[in-house]
């Protein structure tokens, strides 16, 4: 099952596509990928760098989660379907959007880990929650998660 990828400006934004297998083996490739895409935000020094790092990290650690959600669990007991992220990004913003064919999960109805318990699972929407600005999801057939940052 081959990836696909590609890259676009469009209206002053970066627009980036990247199609992979919703196997666990992938989740780097996306994680680069993201990352990569990050750094055009500020390319340069100061305050704005810093920034930049921030939300890279956020954004990545935030997607990385979800990745392992849809790859883990989404396509648990069937064949894995492919991970579709968008990255939309603006001069001081971030949109990363997945979509899958898997099983479909709500975060909102999550309950909050119990972090003096130090749990080894069930910590992926509590750190969505707590490092994006937003998290929205749309149950599919295809799911769709959205994080924003701002």
């Amino acid at each position: 099952m081959p990836g696909t990828i590609s890259f676009t400006r469009m209206k002053g934004c970066i627009i980036v596509r990247l199609e992979v297998p919703g196997v666990i083996q992938y989740r780097d490739i996306m994680l680069r990928t993201l990352s990569a895409t990050c750094k055009l935000i500020a390319p340069g020094a100061g305050a704005a760098q810093f920034a930049c790092f921030f939300v890279r990290c956020s954004s990545c650690l935030c997607s990385g989660e979800a990745y392992n959600n849809i790859a883990l669990h989404g396509y648990a007991g069937r064949e894995p379907g492919t991970i579709r992220m968008e990255i939309e990004q603006g001069s001081d913003w971030i949109r990363v959007v997945l979509t899958d064919t898997g099983a479909s999960f709500d975060p909102a109805g999550a309950r909050p880990p119990d972090l003096d318990a130090l749990p080894e699972s069930g910590l992926g929407v509590f750190i969505m929650r707590s490092f994006v600005d937003e998290v929205t999801y749309v149950p599919g057939p295809p799911n769709v998660l959205t994080l924003q940052t701002p």
